[in-house]
């Protein structure tokens, strides 16, 4: 497709970019100031303490990123080999590799194709005595159907771990996305709505394994013999500066949540007219509030696939981030002899295929979401 020049924005736009304030960098300079700049100090204490009171929980403890939250998380219900665990197919690969990494084999399930969360019609019918868990993880926008799996677990007697690492601030039903599994997991990215860098926590009312998650993301200290220690960990300890960030970030949690919103909105007006492309409205089907993390669109035309797309707009000077890719697909699992290709997850494949996501951070001016849909509706 030939360039057109008039639209091709002038300044390059990045698909993300994090907003450090000046009130997160006196908390920072305050944190190196303190000494206090490893794995102990006030600001992991009073981050962590805000955080299990945003969310409505009891206990809630720091790890070094989303991927640990989850792999401590699983090892904390003493999930083994030979255990089953479900997942959704289209995620991040951090979900996969913590079950993989205790031993325990993968169960995937399809998303639907208008929010891109996992199909609940399909979860019962992959479980089976071997089930353990399951990892319900809201995608990108929208809350996946959670109640009802939380229910389901209750009846199967499952473990639920909620992995909201993408809708932090996100309401369902009046409560935070992130307060209904046994464990929850969060990401703090540079990309996600409150960011360290990187960075990650583990929710709970459960005292147990609030104790135990605690333990193992800290080596497994012993309690007697600090040397001798009880079990086999991980160091997955925060720092006491990426918390002065991040409990800092969480003061403002809300109004970053709202122009989260705004920026999405403003693309939903912009690309809703066009037939040629999913957008995600404020609202779906179900009554659930669009967080907008990501601003996604998924190309209807088979033939039209989104690496191409992204090519073309990268030369408009516009940045973008192709969807997942879905998990039976990986080639990491063939190499491993771990054959899960033969699934038919369509779904998963055809938005991994044809969906990206556009800038959207919280930097992004209103002009710029404007110029950045003009070049859209002319390349789709």
């Amino acid at each position: 497709m030939k360039i057109k020049s008039e639209l091709r924005i002038k300044n390059y736009i990045p698909v993300s970019e994090p907003l450090i304030t000046q009130r997160d960098k006196r908390e920072l300079m305050k944190a190196i100031k303190s000494g206090w700049i490893s794995s102990s100090g006030k600001y992991i204490e009073n981050f962590e303490k805000n955080f299990s009171k945003y969310l409505g929980v009891k206990y809630s403890t720091t790890v070094s990123n989303g991927t640990a939250a989850l792999e401590v998380a699983l090892k904390s219900l003493d999930i083994k080999k030979g255990d089953e665990v479900i997942i959704p197919n289209f995620t991040i690969i951090s979900n996969a590799l913590a079950v993989i990494k205790v031993g325990a084999t993968p169960k995937f399930i399809d998303c639907k194709i208008n929010d891109w969360n996992m199909n609940y019609n399909e979860i019962e019918k992959k479980i089976t005595k071997k089930t353990k868990v399951i990892i319900a993880t809201h995608i990108y926008n929208f809350p996946c159907e959670i109640e009802k799996i939380q229910k389901l677990c209750k009846r199967k007697k499952l473990y639920l771990i909620e992995d909201a690492a993408e809708v932090l601030g996100l309401d369902f039903k009046k409560k935070k996305c992130g307060s209904f599994g046994d464990l929850s997991t969060f990401s703090f990215y540079s990309n996600k709505q409150v960011t360290t860098g990187e960075g990650g926590m583990i929710s709970t009312n459960n005292k147990r394994l609030y104790e135990k998650c605690k333990n193992l993301k800290n080596l497994c200290f012993g309690k007697i013999d600090r040397f001798n220690h009880d079990d086999i960990g991980w160091n997955y300890r925060y720092t006491n500066l990426q918390a002065a960030i991040g409990f800092s970030q969480l003061k403002r949690i809300n109004s970053i949540v709202k122009k989260k919103i705004e920026i999405g909105k403003r693309y939903y007006k912009n690309l809703k007219e066009n037939k040629k492309i999913l957008i995600n409205p404020p609202i779906n089907l179900n009554g659930h509030k669009n967080i907008y993390w990501v601003v996604g669109i998924v190309i209807k035309d088979k033939k039209i696939k989104a690496k191409k797309i992204s090519m073309i707009l990268k030369e408009y000077n516009i940045e973008t981030r192709p969807f997942f890719f879905p998990m039976n697909k990986q080639k990491v699992f063939k190499k491993l002899k771990m054959n899960f290709d033969k699934e038919k997850l369509k779904n998963s494949y055809y938005i991994s295929q044809h969906g990206l996501y556009l800038p959207s951070y919280l930097k992004l001016k209103k002009n710029q979401i404007d110029q950045i849909c003009r070049v859209v509706n002319h390349v789709i």
